[in-house]
């Protein structure tokens, strides 16, 4: 009989690792047990291969090996990090290199908190890896923010140590492939009992890796619901720039971002600071755009998310990209973190699509249970006009055509200062049709640089994006 068969992956993974006299490290886990550790020494062979395994629980204890944190915050990406390092340094001082050729070094970490007696909330915490590909190589690292699902600590605990077991497997068999070591993690590991919202790559082993595409695989992949990435293309964690923040957010598939967004943007944010009663510094501002516009034209194409992304952080937001097919699941998302105000500014096409029955097909309350999650806790909507290329007719809320059974709704929301218009619009930009543009710089037709923000044409001309051919295109193309 064939008994490996039987032989669950994870122990396969650990023994592989184990069986593997180069790889030699150590195992620092706090907050939910040795539970990666334990897979590696139940598999057998651990001895060439685990240098030490500790747990430092207590604070104090923990503080004076690895520091103290700010505000005492122990789950937490720095926290995480100090410990990945300290413990290679170890290695590297206490083990020495003529002695041990051949090895590559690593230390596996994490800092997690599991369900609370109460199951109000359930766990989430930090996992990570550093590690060498080459003996004398400088270290790479791989650092990824879980939120746990389940509902018994037990069963998170195995969770995490599953994912321990894939996450250095993965390191060491995968990392010139991240797409595959990223769909690694989910193995004997489903993706509802376990969230992975932020992971980063660093090191000379991903020197060719863009971050920004690694959290697009995350939320392409149903691993998580929304990723965020600052204007400078770090990964954020969602918990850390959203908690208890105002959060104002513009949707769009900015192919290219245009006067007219920056204009929605804008407009929509000053009136929304007034309402508010806050500063900017006070409120989050994001760009959202779906997986189902990156998908509009089929699958996802890479380099137009780059293409997008990249404009968008030249001109300094904030970018965030989720499933939310639906507005209301948007918001939804954002009360999760923050009690503080949220407001969206939108389209008439928008929100005649918020006013439309067939989306909410799946909620067992239909459109009043989606407008309960969106309208919640004060949410505004502040409404561009726009403007009918053909009949030149001005649409806003005073002449927005919703079907005749909500109309009494619309009327509710409006006259209850839910839906504003926004008044102090450009006229001048309500004929500026992205759609247009973007056909004109396929087509290498002029006419279209005034119609985006500063600074944004030259940037797509000198780096040929969303199909633009400069002149070495050009002739190579003749």
């Amino acid at each position: 009989m064939d008994f490996e068969k039987y032989i669950p992956h994870k122990c396969k993974k650990a023994l592989t690792i184990n069986l593997d006299p180069t790889i030699y490290g150590t195992f620092a886990e706090i907050g939910a047990g040795q539970e990666t550790v334990r897979h590696f020494f139940r598999a057998g062979g651990a001895s060439g291969t685990i240098a030490k395994a500790m747990s430092a629980y207590d604070k104090d204890f923990s503080d004076a090996i690895y520091g103290k944190e700010v505000k005492n915050r122990y789950v937490t990406q720095n926290r995480l990090r100090k410990m990945l390092r300290y413990e290679v340094s170890l290695i590297e001082e206490r083990i020495s290199r003529d002695s041990n050729p051949g090895r590559k070094y690593f230390s596996y970490a994490n800092t997690v908190t599991t369900i609370n007696f109460d199951k109000t909330v359930k766990g989430h915490g930090w996992v990570g890896i550093r590690f060498q590909v080459k003996e004398n190589e400088d270290y790479n690292e791989i650092v990824i923010h879980v939120k746990f699902k389940e509902n018994d600590a037990t069963l998170q605990q195995e969770t995490l140590g599953n994912l321990g077991v894939n996450l250095i497997y993965g390191a060491y068999n995968y990392y010139d492939n991240p797409r595959r070591l990223i769909e690694s993690l989910y193995d004997e590991v489903s993706t509802d009992n376990l969230e992975i919202d932020m992971i980063d790559f660093s090191g000379p082993a991903f020197a060719y890796v863009d971050n920004r595409l690694m959290s697009l695989q995350l939320v392409k992949n149903n691993m998580t619901d929304a990723v965020i990435f600052n204007s400078q293309g770090n990964n954020m964690l969602p918990a850390d720039i959203l908690y208890k923040k105002n959060i104002f957010a513009v949707r769009g598939s900015f192919r290219p971002v245009t006067k007219v967004n920056i204009d929605m943007l804008r407009n929509g944010m000053d009136m929304f600071l007034k309402d508010a009663i806050c500063t900017q510094e006070e409120t989050e501002i994001l760009i959202e755009i779906t997986i189902s516009n990156l998908r509009a034209d089929g699958d996802i194409d890479e380099r137009d998310f780059l293409d997008r992304v990249d404009v968008l952080g030249k001109l300094g937001y904030t970018v965030i990209i989720s499933n939310f097919s639906e507005y209301y699941r948007l918001i939804d998302y954002f009360s999760h973190y923050t009690n503080g105000d949220i407001g969206v500014t939108m389209g008439v096409n928008n929100m005649l699509m918020v006013f439309d029955e067939k989306y909410y097909k799946d909620l067992s309350g239909g459109i009043l249970e989606a407008f309960g999650k969106f309208f919640r806790n004060g949410m505004r909507v502040y409404l561009y006009p726009y403007k009918d290329p053909e009949t030149h007719e001005l649409l806003d809320s005073s002449n927005l055509k919703v079907e005749e059974n909500l109309k009494e709704l619309y009327k509710y929301f409006k006259h209850n200062n839910r839906i504003v218009d926004i008044t102090n619009y450009n006229p001048e930009f309500l004929e500026i049709y992205s759609r247009e543009i973007l056909r004109k710089i396929a087509c290498n037709i002029g006419g279209w640089e005034n119609q985006v923000p500063e600074g944004v044409a030259e940037m797509i001309k000198e780096r040929g994006m969303f199909g633009f051919k400069n002149e070495l295109s050009l002739k190579q193309f003749s």
